[in-house]
């Protein structure tokens, strides 16, 4: 084995040993559809948008588009459960995306985009309307459902994380 193919393995070359493109992580399998996902919405609104045009605005609809496929039940202020984390009886309240599913999705949007041919500065899913939205998601979430959330320290990340790029994925033009 030559340097440069150790080099590449042990980065998370798309290659294994024999040749035959490895199977992609899970990560890297749930980003890739996610891309596919999000480029499918941009394609059917009316007009298309292109991701040339793509603003974080786009990624706001986007995410409360999902929320019709959303299984966290999130308490409106008028129910008699609100703030209640395990309520006694079902009730008639929405069911949402759940905060830590959208702040995931997010960061896999944000690392796509930039894999294929964005740019840091343009990124739509890094916006501050973006963030915001979020920490207006998790606040609302916590307090329907009465548990207040606590801030984790950050752990250290793993150094040499390499990314891949996938043929079948929308390509920023």
């Amino acid at each position: 084995m030559s340097i440069d193919r150790g080099k590449d393995l042990a980065e998370g070359s798309s290659e294994s040993l024999s040749g035959q493109p490895a199977t992609p992580s899970r990560y890297e399998s749930q980003k890739r559809r996610d891309w596919n996902t999000f480029g499918q919405y941009l394609n059917n609104q009316r007009p298309p948008v292109s991701l040339s045009q793509c603003t974080s605005n786009h990624v706001l609809e986007f995410l409360r588009y999902l929320d019709q496929f959303g299984k966290t039940k999130v308490h409106l202020q008028g129910c008699i459960f609100y703030g209640q984390p395990e309520p006694p009886a079902p009730c008639t309240c929405p069911l949402r995306q759940a905060w830590g599913s959208l702040d995931a999705l997010i960061g896999r949007l944000r690392a796509a985009y930039e894999e294929n041919g964005g740019t840091q500065e343009t990124n739509p899913f890094a916006s501050s309307a973006i963030r915001v939205y979020l920490r207006e998601v998790k606040d609302c979430q916590a307090k329907a459902r009465g548990i207040p959330y606590k801030k984790k320290k950050k752990a250290a990340s793993t150094p040499g994380a390499a990314e891949h790029e996938s043929s079948s994925m929308m390509r920023f033009s």
